[in-house]
């Protein structure tokens, strides 16, 4: 069980920044990958980004360029920042974390209560 827990939501313009946190409990963090997903009402959870346990990172293509993701072993945190953000941004954000594998976009279980992110345009 990784018990993530978000931070870090709120109303934003749009071309405005949110910084999303989670913090993770397991231990070994530097041993998994965690990764930031999103869901509106009506459709499916979709992946957002991910940061492999050896540093590697992920995006769908339309956050590239916007969004980073961070983490930081040594707290049990993986954080998001979110720049430009646009009205299709928003969601709920969720932050998820499994044991280090090839696929940083699969296979994840476990679930925060997630963050409510809106961008008003």
């Amino acid at each position: 069980q990784v018990h993530p827990v978000e931070t870090g939501g709120g109303l934003v313009q749009a071309g405005g920044a949110l910084r999303l946190s989670c913090a993770v409990s397991v231990r070994a963090f530097n041993n998994y990958d965690a990764a930031w997903f999103r869901q509106v009402p009506g459709k499916e959870r979709e992946f957002v980004a991910a940061i492999g346990w050896r540093g590697n990172t992920d995006f769908t293509a339309s956050v590239k360029g916007r969004f980073t993701i961070s983490r930081d072993n040594a707290k049990n945190t993986v954080s998001l920042q979110m720049n430009s953000l646009k009205p299709e941004d928003t969601a709920v954000y969720y932050c998820t974390a499994k044991w280090g594998g090839a696929n940083l976009r699969l296979f994840y279980s476990d679930w925060g209560p997630g963050t409510e992110v809106t961008v008003s345009s």
